[in-house]
């Protein structure tokens, strides 16, 4: 016995010290806000989802939904206000035939080359989806000019919610897109769009890994809630944030009503040959990742990922291990994100204090935040 005693004792005495908070009273120190956060857009009346930021310019989608507005859909903010981009005509939501304006942008992304990339949802709350409306669309930033358009039509269903998307310029003679189909019906799918030709499809629609967990609960507001789609007291649903890894070789993929974390090589993915079968069996379970709406990815490869019920953003690093990079009261309902050498962006759009998650009383209380906090190389 004292020989293992012994042992034990050095084998303690060799371990590296754990790095632990320091405590200096009996309350929680991990409660409260933590990190550096810094405010870069204060916005008066638009509620803002999307977020991509290209040279220093900082672009916001303004989805209509969850409710129409008469702002544009798609903006770029300058000396504090909202530009329409990629001018007011198009971006106004209402000018011209639903394929040649934006109608209801959510997602957006930057390429890496550059182009700022848009998901148009077409969905303006209370009508049905016109025909054009649903589209994926790139637009050189400098000059505004649409680079590529591609209509959204066989693999749209009437109940259909585009909501992110990213671009992969590894695979496709001009690029592949993977879109989220969150569904506003319960009937979520993943999208694939080949640009150079506009080919598309829908994916795994029938695979639970791409829909909400059973029996999902969260904690918003202060508030323990648990989802049911017939009374939704919370945004929830299948498949939401995705980015792709640095080298674009992976695609990674999260429900909105889910904890977990997917992967698939995008090779398969963008592979139109390739089954629903073939796709299934080539998902990787990446663990947990918290609550999350929005993913991105910075210029290392790690991902970041919203945290609604931490009011937080987390760090997924190149391990597999996670970090908190800052946790805040205002943080309510962290949704678009976008990471780059420098920072990581989000927006804060206040989404479960919608009307029609409280009896119709719209609990949002303006002005609308974008935040961003600094990230350093590993």
């Amino acid at each position: 016995m004292m020989r293992r005693l012994a042992a034990l004792a050095l084998v303690l005495m060799s371990t590296p010290a754990l790095a632990l908070p320091v405590i200096t009273d009996n309350t929680d120190p991990g409660f409260g806000a933590q990190g550096p956060v810094e405010i870069v857009a204060s916005i008066p009346s638009l509620d803002p989802s999307g977020i991509a930021v290209i040279g220093g310019r900082m672009f916001l989608s303004f989805p209509k939904h969850d409710a129409d507005h008469a702002g544009p859909v798609l903006g770029e903010w300058k000396d504090g206000h909202v530009i329409p981009f990629p001018s007011a005509g198009m971006a106004s939501g209402t000018a011209g035939p639903p394929a040649d304006r934006l109608v209801s942008v959510h997602g957006l992304t930057a390429d890496t080359k550059g182009i700022l990339w848009a998901i148009d949802d077409g969905k303006v709350h209370g009508q049905p989806i016109p025909a054009g409306g649903a589209k994926v669309i790139g637009f050189d930033p400098a000059t505004g000019h649409v680079v590529a358009k591609v209509i959204l039509k066989e693999k749209l269903l009437p109940g259909s919610h585009m909501n992110d998307l990213r671009v992969d310029l590894t695979h496709g003679a001009q690029g592949t897109a993977y879109i989220s189909d969150s569904s506003f019906n319960g009937h979520p799918a993943l999208v694939v769009v080949d640009l150079a030709t506009g080919r598309q499809r829908r994916v795994l629609a029938d695979d639970p890994r791409v829909k909400a967990d059973p029996g999902y609960q969260t904690v918003l507001d202060g508030r323990v809630l648990r989802a049911d789609p017939r009374n939704p007291t919370f945004p929830g649903g299948g498949i939401d944030g995705l980015t792709l890894s640095r080298d674009s070789s992976t695609l990674y993929f999260a429900p909105l009503s889910s904890r977990r974390l997917y992967s698939i090589p995008t090779a398969l993915v963008s592979d139109f040959t390739k089954s629903d079968a073939d796709l299934a069996t080539a998902i990787q379970d990446e663990g947990e990742k918290g609550a999350a709406d929005g993913l991105a990815t910075d210029a290392w490869g790690r991902i970041y990922t919203t945290a609604a019920d931490q009011d937080a953003v987390f760090r997924r690093n190149m391990d597999g291990t996670f970090s908190l990079i800052a946790r805040d009261p205002r943080f309510v309902w962290p949704d678009g994100i976008f990471a780059d050498d420098r920072y990581v962006y989000v927006v804060l759009g206040q989404w479960t204090r919608l009307p029609h998650f409280h009896g119709g009383h719209d609990l949002r209380k303006p002005p609308f935040l974008v935040v961003r906090m600094p990230i350093t190389a590993p």
